[in-house]
């Protein structure tokens, strides 16, 4: 008997996603493999991935950023292993160390290193600073300066926090909120480092900062988006390559078609009922035809970004280092981090010799951004040697990789400009669904992407209504926010926050306040 098709049964909907990173791959994947659903996904580069690629170059793998594979969420957790097979994961131990006035530094903490380093005296002083700070809080700790110093003290903030997140940020830290500390090193105090220090957990997991050990795909994150591209297509789906959207059509209430411009400069349109965006928001903003309410288009424009690049340089094995990366403390060099590709697997690098990536925190189109790869690599081979790592002479080859949109950065005004523009997205194209990082402009890890992709999927699929808006990634990193302090938005989490920058400690020709380009 021949099955008769049923005639009230839902069309199978068009869905667009544009973008071929955490986000929009595992939103692909979600559609195809839970709900049967195929769709098209638009990436503007040559490469799966976005910020989670990983680069290669003459045989060489780069992290961007370095990505550990942790997280509490546990259907992320559960997609990472279906995607790759257990043996393509390494257990990796997690170690890392603060340069600072020429010595390293453990971190997390060992009593007995920073005991050493510090000397007798400087660490009684230390310990006097923390006890003073308890007794004496800073009275203002809603900066990211006030809330350390009242956690560690004056001295050890000064030591080991100040110049760091001077060089992420280019602000003052008694100009950062607190917003940013609170997030990253929640729970975390000289005290409990202290006691994590001297009375160590295996593993220790319930302070995020003190994790021992992650998961790493053994030829970086990138095989994992590698991967689920290749499952993706298998299931039908339509991976189209650097092909960058340059409009999104909308008519009656909804968005109808996205428009993508290849390689070539031919355009091609593609029909949709639903798109899924993990482009910046302020360029999915700025495409849409016909062009959004003023606000909105004000909106787009007010919002920035804060950008990365790796100098990447082949080393002899006997320069390597055990450390995933360095955090580089020191204002002789520019340098913030380094890591050590080898030591996140021996997968990504050659046979007697290494590869250490050193970042830089830029703005596009700043000096920095701007100098030539050959220059900058010659400026990574001096500062390695400032630090005392690498003969210049030792370095065989060097590899510039650039980062544009890395980090959304947070002024005093990018909640309510992303409130404006998701006001107008839900009034006029709500079939338009921001995730991930940059579609979401928010400082978010991998997993916070992804979980966001997740949920999207099930409400185009099942008619759910979970509002992405509201997820974190850990319970503990839920802040509520009044309709007054976001307006138009209600009641919101915030994923992991970066610090509010004001904007207005740059001159009016910095990057940072220069228009967003269209």
């Amino acid at each position: 008997m021949t099955d008769i098709p049923d005639a009230t049964a839902a069309p199978t909907p068009h869905v667009v996603i544009i973008g071929a990173g955490p986000a929009g791959l595992t939103a692909a994947y979600e559609l195809a493999e839970r709900y049967g659903i195929p769709s098209t996904i638009l990436e503007s580069d040559s490469v799966v991935g976005g910020i989670s690629r990983t680069v290669e170059r003459d045989g060489w793998r780069f992290d961007i950023g370095g990505h550990r594979f942790f997280t509490k969420v546990k259907e992320v957790e559960a997609f990472w292993h279906e995607i790759l097979p257990d043996e393509d994961f390494m257990l990796r131990p997690r170690m890392s160390r603060i340069y600072y006035e020429g010595k390293y530094y453990d971190y997390p903490l060992k009593a007995s290193n920073a005991l050493k380093n510090l000397g007798i005296w400087e660490a009684f002083l230390c310990v006097m600073s923390y006890v003073w700070a308890r007794i004496h809080p800073p009275k203002d700790q809603t900066t990211l300066e006030g809330w350390i110093a009242a956690r560690f003290g004056w001295r050890l903030y000064k030591h080991f926090f100040k110049t760091y997140n001077e060089k992420l940020w280019g602000v003052p830290t008694s100009k950062l909120p607190a917003d940013f500390a609170a997030q990253r090193i929640k729970n975390l105090s000289l005290w409990s480092a202290v006691v994590n220090a001297l009375l160590p957990k295996r593993n220790q997991k319930d302070i995020t900062s003190l994790i021992e050990e992650f998961q790493y795909p053994k030829h970086g994150p990138g095989m994992m988006w590698e991967r689920c591209r290749d499952l993706v297509e298998a299931r039908g789906c339509k991976v189209i390559m650097n092909s960058r959207v340059v409009g999104v059509r909308h008519e009656d209430g909804k968005a109808v078609a996205v428009v993508a411009e290849g390689e070539d400069g031919t355009r091609t349109e593609y029909p949709c009922d639903h798109v899924i965006s993990s482009m910046p928001i302020s360029q999915l903003l700025q495409a849409m035809e016909p062009p959004a309410a003023d606000t909105a288009e004000q909106a787009a424009d007010d919002l920035r970004y804060r950008d990365f690049l790796t100098v990447a340089l082949v080393v002899p094995e006997e320069y390597s280092f055990p450390d995933n990366w360095i955090y580089v403390h020191s204002r002789e060099v520019q340098v913030g981090r380094i890591q050590n590709f080898g030591s996140w697997s021996p997968y990504m690098v050659k046979e007697g010799r290494t590869c250490l990536g050193l970042e830089f925190f830029v703005f596009e189109g700043d000096e920095t951004w701007n100098t030539p790869d050959a220059e900058l690599i010659e400026q990574g081979k001096r500062e390695l040697a400032v630090l005392g790592l690498v003969d210049p002479a030792k370095v065989e080859a060097g590899y510039v990789v650039r980062m544009p949109k890395a980090y959304p950065f947070y002024d005093a005004s990018y909640k309510a400009n992303v409130a404006r523009i998701v006001e107008w997205l839900e009034d006029c194209a709500p079939n338009v669904h921001p995730v991930g990082r940059n579609g979401m402009h928010r400082y978010n890890n991998q997993d916070h992407s992804m979980y966001t992709a997740m949920l999207t999927a099930e409400n185009i699929a099942t008619g759910s209504r979970h509002d992405v808006w509201s997820v974190n990634v850990e319970e503990e990193y839920h802040e509520e926010s009044s309709s007054k302090d976001d307006p138009g938005r209600g009641a919101r989490g915030t994923g992991r926050d970066a610090p509010v920058i004001d904007r207005s400690h740059y001159g009016e020709e910095h990057p940072v306040n220069r228009p967003n380009p269209r």
